[in-house]
């Protein structure tokens, strides 16, 4: 049917773009991008073309022809936190950190209580390791919705590399206490506390972690390590005792 109106009316703009709106509602995003091309060949002022058109190349992961197209949209409409929040999310894709978070700036200018475009900025200040910048960034996200699970790993993770591990592990509790079936976040709590030298509480979180995420390998894998290193020390202790001499002074030595 659309064909047919495109036969009927070649040169409107309005027929070729209802056509390439048919072939992204298919996800054929090739064919909505040339059928989009046609329209802003007819009307070049067409925003909308240029909107949707950033839309298929985004699908497409081609985020440079994306980028392009979507400041078109900046040019031709008024500002709008959607159109600068997916050229920012272009740059991000590549990992082009600082133009990514331009963008995301200018979304978060339009709608200062999106807690998601502030989180958005702090993950471009961590990709940049960056981390005081991040733990601000998220601050700002935090206010807005303190109980989002993902702004508080970030900040957990964030908090690990400033080395400030209790900070870190307080957040990270309260991503599993959110969700307590999300790996990651048990994974990045475990982690920390085995960083921070905090074996016996890493092992407890482990027994924690199995139970809440119904026996995944990795916690299972991490449990075995425990048990299997405990009994190596074991072994290692009774051989000293068992070599003669002060062994209980050698033991204190040991740890």
């Amino acid at each position: 049917m659309h064909q047919q109106i495109i036969d009927e009316y070649p040169y409107s703009e309005l027929a070729w773009f209802n056509l390439a709106a048919a072939f992204q509602g298919l996800k054929l995003y090739e064919k909505a991008i040339d059928a989009y091309q046609y329209a802003i060949t007819i009307e070049e002022k067409f925003d909308y073309a240029y909107r949707n058109m950033g839309d298929a190349y985004i699908r497409l992961r081609k985020y440079k022809e994306a980028i392009e197209a979507l400041e078109k949209v900046t040019e031709l409409a008024k500002p709008e936190v959607v159109i600068y929040e997916a050229i920012g999310h272009c740059y991000d894709r590549l990992r082009n950190f600082a133009q990514a978070r331009f963008y995301y700036r200018k979304a978060s200018h339009l709608n200062q209580e999106d807690s998601k475009l502030f989180y958005k900025i702090a993950c471009t200040y961590f990709n940049e390791g960056q981390w005081e910048s991040c733990v601000k960034q998220l601050e700002q996200a935090l206010r807005i919705h303190r109980t989002q699970p993902e702004y508080n790993l970030l900040m957990g993770e964030c908090k690990m590399q400033m080395g400030m591990t209790r900070d870190a592990v307080q957040s990270l509790l309260n991503v599993v206490s959110m969700r307590p079936k999300n790996v990651k976040g048990w994974e990045a709590l475990i982690r920390c506390l085995f960083q921070g030298g905090f074996l016996d509480e890493a092992m407890e979180q482990v027994q924690h972690a199995l139970h809440m995420t119904q026996n995944k390998p990795v916690f299972s894998f991490l449990q075995s390590c425990d048990i299997a290193g405990r009994l190596e020390e074991e072994r290692r202790v009774t051989a000293i005792r068992n070599s003669g001499g002060n062994g209980s002074k050698d033991v204190e030595e040991i740890y």
